[in-house]
Formats: C-alpha cells, sequence, structure tokens
C-alpha cells in the first residue's frame, strides 16, 4: 500500500513536471490557460446552467490537452531532425490544425453559450 502512495506521489510529481515545462516553454498553452481561467470566471459571473458549465470545462480541457499534444509530437519530430523525413513538417502542421480546430470549436461554443447571457446584461444596462 505504501509503494502505490509513492508511486502515485511520483506519477503526479511528473504530470506537474510536465504542466510545468508547458506553462515556461509554450507560449499558446499560456494563452489558452488564461482563456480557461476567464471563461471559468465567467461561468461564475453568469451562472450558466450546469450542462453549460460543464460542456465549456469539456472544450476548455479538450483545448488543454490539443495544445499539449501538439507540443509532444512537435517534441517527437524535433527528435529526428537530424534525419528529417518530408513527413516531418507536415506532422507539425496537421498537430498545429488539430489546436487550431479545436480552439476553435470552444470559441464558437463559448460564444453560443455566453451570448444569451451577455445579451441580457447589456439590454440590462442599456433601458436600466
Amino acid at each position: 500500500m505504501i509503494e502505490e502512495i509513492r508511486r502515485f506521489k511520483r506519477s503526479l510529481k511528473h504530470a506537474l513536471d510536465g504542466i510545468g515545462y508547458a506553462l515556461t516553454h509554450e507560449k499558446n498553452f499560456r494563452v489558452e490557460l488564461l482563456v480557461a481561467v476567464l471563461v471559468i470566471g465567467c461561468i461564475f459571473i453568469f451562472k450558466v446552467k450546469n450542462w453549460e458549465a460543464i460542456i465549456l470545462l469539456l472544450m476548455i480541457m479538450w483545448v488543454l490537452i490539443s495544445e499539449l499534444t501538439n507540443t509532444v509530437l512537435e517534441r517527437v519530430v524535433d527528435i529526428l531532425k537530424p534525419r528529417i523525413h518530408p513527413y516531418a513538417r507536415l506532422i507539425k502542421d496537421l498537430m498545429a490544425a488539430v489546436v487550431l480546430i479545436s480552439a476553435t470549436t470552444a470559441v464558437v461554443i463559448g460564444i453560443i453559450i455566453f451570448y444569451p447571457y451577455i445579451k441580457e446584461l447589456v439590454v440590462m444596462f442599456w433601458f436600466y
């Protein structure tokens, strides 16, 4: 039992080291994390419905996971640099496309969810 706890702590440390690396070396990850914090703040400010909050949180996680996966694959391709294969650039471009599609989808879903709340707020202040 004690050994399992040690292994879990070690695994957790490695995971946190990975997040630390992304925070230190990946500007896009930092930007996406900042946007995630802002979205989470908006979830509380606008008191969105539970199912809307769940969708927003899932989209946040999807974008962050996509960015981390992109970083991993970029590093793997970078290891192969001395033996550059014509697909190396394509792999990086495809992973960047994955992140772009994930982030764009998240933004669209965020707009769809937050639009009624923002509209209500604007109307309230406009006619007050």
